[in-house]
């Protein structure tokens, strides 16, 4: 009895810790509803969508929105409702993978620079400088033609890359900011007089006070990867067709058909915003509610 009540709490815990955020961050309850519907979708796609997104009916041209297809039909007869669910899996997969590699380099860099100090602290900043001087998207362009295409299971791992090396020194700059403050802290110091090794320190002494700013530029980077991406696809160098993205819906004969069929570029274009708004608002909400200072 006593075993089952142990196991119960934390699960109590749990539930109550997301009422709790729920209750004083609502827009960020609304964001994550939104998010696990797109999850969901994704996940689930090849139950959700009515039809197979590369079955292609020329009869069925650039028909309207109608009950047999809620978001109409493109230029080859291809449903874009069920477009935009696959896309969904092609955009959260991308997303996640980015935004993950992309924080967690940052995340090292940052903790190493504020650790070591000195020259190596120089050294990794200046990068970081190099870095955030290209904007975004040249940057991510760069990377993306220079290593051409490599897909794995379905997957262009060069294209995350390409997405996760922008993503590095703005994650490194905010780590960094926050490991500075804990470096001084006097366990840390404690545990050098100890003498435990630089590794140890950094894993087990500076890392669980950096999750929270961690977490935060993880979630908030997914809806900008998702945006890249859809970037990168719409100038043909990142996703190709056949697959399912949305980016690549609104790029080709998208533009050519927009004042006879605008539903092409409409829906996608929703799809990629709201996607955008949704993880951005997560990703402000989650800071807010980690953030002792704005505790009320």
């Amino acid at each position: 009895m006593a075993a089952v009540e142990t196991i119960a709490e934390p699960a109590r815990s749990r539930l109550a810790t997301v009422r709790e955020f729920c209750r004083q961050q609502p827009l960020g309850a609304v964001s994550l509803v939104v998010i696990s519907v797109m999850m969901f979708a994704g996940i689930f796609a090849d139950w959700v969508a009515p039809y197979d997104p590369l079955n292609i009916d020329f009869a069925a041209t650039l028909t309207g929105p109608s009950f047999d297809h809620w978001a109409g039909t493109d230029a080859f007869g291809r449903d874009i409702f069920s477009r935009i669910i696959y896309g969904a899996r092609t955009a959260l997969v991308i997303g996640f993978l980015s935004s993950f590699i992309g924080s967690s380099l940052g995340a090292v860099l940052g903790a190493s620079s504020a650790y070591f100090g000195g020259w190596i602290d120089s050294a990794i900043q200046r990068v970081v400088d190099i870095l955030l001087s290209f904007p975004i998207i040249v940057l991510a362009l760069v990377v993306v033609a220079a290593l051409g295409k490599a897909p794995v299971l379905g997957v262009d791992l060069n294209l995350i890359l390409a997405i996760a090396i922008p993503i590095v020194p703005n994650v490194a700059r905010v780590v960094r900011s926050a490991a500075l403050s804990v470096r001084t802290m006097p366990y840390i110091d404690a545990a050098r007089a100890a003498g435990y090794s630089h590794l140890r320190i950094i894993c087990r002494h500076m890392a669980p006070n950096l999750t929270a700013p961690y977490l935060i530029m993880v979630t908030a980077y997914i809806g900008q990867a998702i945006l890249l991406e859809a970037s990168l696809s719409f100038l043909g160098l990142g996703v190709t067709e056949p697959t399912a993205a949305w980016g690549l819906m609104l790029s080709g004969n998208a533009s050519d058909f927009f004042r006879q069929a605008p539903w092409m570029i409409i829906f996608p274009g929703l799809a990629i915003s709201l996607a955008v708004f949704s993880f951005s608002l997560f990703g402000d909400s989650l800071r807010d509610y980690l953030d002792p200072r704005f505790k009320v």
